[in-house]
């Protein structure tokens, strides 16, 4: 994932997007960057890796040694960004987020014809955001290349550009799986991914752009250079996972729909009497745990922090680029309250259950500080197709996925024609799975909450969201 923020303003705009970004560092965890523009001394551009230290450390001396009235900067968990491009449509700084699925095949085509090049990096791969830079080239202005350039890719682009003039170019990807929000203040404009990165600087929300619209910003004015399209795919993650609680998207609070759906799963659990003799109900921290609030609220059962993550030194479970330190980290970081643990039965509610990998250390270390059952809840149906838009699982295919995989040591590829079935708990298949994965991870039950239950409570037409990872339907 990644996270972008730029500002335009009459006066410094440095200290807004060195705040603003540092507020996305909940979408990526590899590559920082700031790029600004200053009228005295033009475009100037600093990356740096994250992966050990957060961007405001990593960034801290920014503000002596860059200056301007305009700045975009970007989290990435990908390419270094922005990059500073000098084109036929002048000299810009860009950053991107999304996925890029043919960029070999973009690659190979631009090659074939531009007789131009790219910077190769480690291993041979070109830099998805210089990809997309090229291929809003080919067009005469920044709006066409734009436009061809989210034709062309397959996956998603939301571009942010920094033009040598001071002026801002946002875009929105195609589809609207990403929101991309403007805030206004006296003075001075903005755009962003989390809405709250200006809220707390002083601005208002001016306008969320449409799937696929382009706008060009001043300190002054808002000019729309392409409309938005009629259709919209919006990532219902944001809500379940990846999305900053604070942060609202369409219209919906991320927060509130996480009690919402932790009361849905409540319900269901209640209708099943699948949480009788339940102590505690929890989250396993962070993202979890609002779910398992609107659970509690909504069963009556006490909640309660089980274990506690100890994040001073490590804020996130994922951040080494090793799957095993990442691991490690994880199990490192939990620490037990041992009275709310010691002969008692817990129920956790996870945000997803991607591999299993970490919540099955979760669930041991709990067994090992004592607890009478363990019981899981996920706060989304089974995770069966690896994101192909935005790539926030990390998975490398989708046998990485727990619910896949259980479904082949079933009954081999032909279990994969009867997915839907699997995803439902009331069917034979659905209730085989919840059992397989009860009997690896050690559990004392196991619950999805239901496509139909997720989308109630994020309160938005599933014509209108992206539910891939869940049913394969783009």
């Amino acid at each position: 994932m990644g996270g972008f923020f730029g500002a335009v303003c009459k006066e410094d705009a440095i200290s807004d997007v060195f705040f603003g970004t540092d507020y996305h560092s909940h979408l990526g965890t590899r590559n920082g960057g700031m790029a600004a523009w200053d009228k005295e001394i033009g475009l100037q551009r600093e990356i740096h890796n994250i992966e050990n230290s957060p961007f405001r450390t990593r960034f801290g001396h920014i503000f002596r040694e860059m200056q301007g009235t305009s700045a975009i900067g970007c989290i990435s968990d990908f390419d270094p960004q922005p990059l500073l491009i000098c084109s036929t449509l002048g000299t810009y700084a860009i950053c991107t987020i999304g996925m890029i699925n043919n960029a070999k095949e973009l690659i190979d085509h631009y090659l074939s014809f531009s007789g131009g090049h790219f910077n190769a990096m480690t291993g041979g791969n070109v830099n998805s955001t210089e990809l997309v830079a090229a291929l809003i080239n080919l067009k005469s202005d920044f709006a066409e290349g734009i436009r061809f350039a989210q034709q062309q890719i397959d996956g998603t682009a939301s571009i942010l550009i920094l033009k040598d003039d001071g002026t801002l170019i946002a875009a929105r990807d195609r589809r609207g799986r990403l929101p991309v929000l403007i805030g206004a203040r006296e003075g001075a404009k903005c755009v962003s991914f989390e809405d709250f990165a200006f809220l707390k600087l002083g601005y208002n929300t001016e306008k969320e752009l449409g799937p696929g619209e382009i706008v060009e910003i001043t300190a002054d004015s808002l000019t729309q250079l392409s409309p938005p399209g009629k259709e919209m795919r919006i990532c219902s993650f944001l809500w379940s996972y990846y999305g900053y609680p604070t942060s609202t998207y369409e219209g919906v609070s991320v927060e509130l729909m996480r009690y919402r759906n932790g009361r849905s799963m409540a319900k269901h659990d209640a209708e099943e009497h699948n949480n009788e003799g339940v102590d505690y109900v929890g989250g396993v921290p962070d993202s979890g745990t609002p779910h398992a609030i609107g659970y509690s609220n909504e069963s009556g059962i006490h909640f309660a922090r089980a274990f506690i993550k100890y994040t001073p030194t490590w804020s996130r479970s994922f951040m080494p680029t090793a799957q095993t330190e990442r691991n490690k980290i994880a199990k490192m970081k939990q620490i037990p309250v041992p009275s709310l643990i010691e002969g008692k039965s817990l129920l956790f509610v996870d945000d997803s259950i991607v591999r299993g990998t970490q919540l099955r250390e979760t669930v041991e270390f709990l067994y090992s500080s004592g607890a009478k059952e363990v019981h899981i809840r996920s706060a989304c149906p089974p995770i069966m197709f690896g994101c192909k838009f935005l790539n926030f699982s990390r998975a490398t295919g989708d046998m990485e996925l727990i619910a896949r995989r259980v479904i082949n040591d079933l009954e081999g590829e032909a279990g994969f024609d009867h997915i839907a079935e699997y995803s439902d708990f009331s069917t034979e298949r659905g209730k085989k799975l919840r059992e397989a994965i009860c009997k690896e991870l050690h559990l004392g039950s196991l619950e999805f909450q239901s496509l139909e239950g997720i989308i109630e409570a994020i309160g938005i037409p599933k014509e209108k969201l992206c539910t891939y990872c869940w049913d394969g339907k783009e």
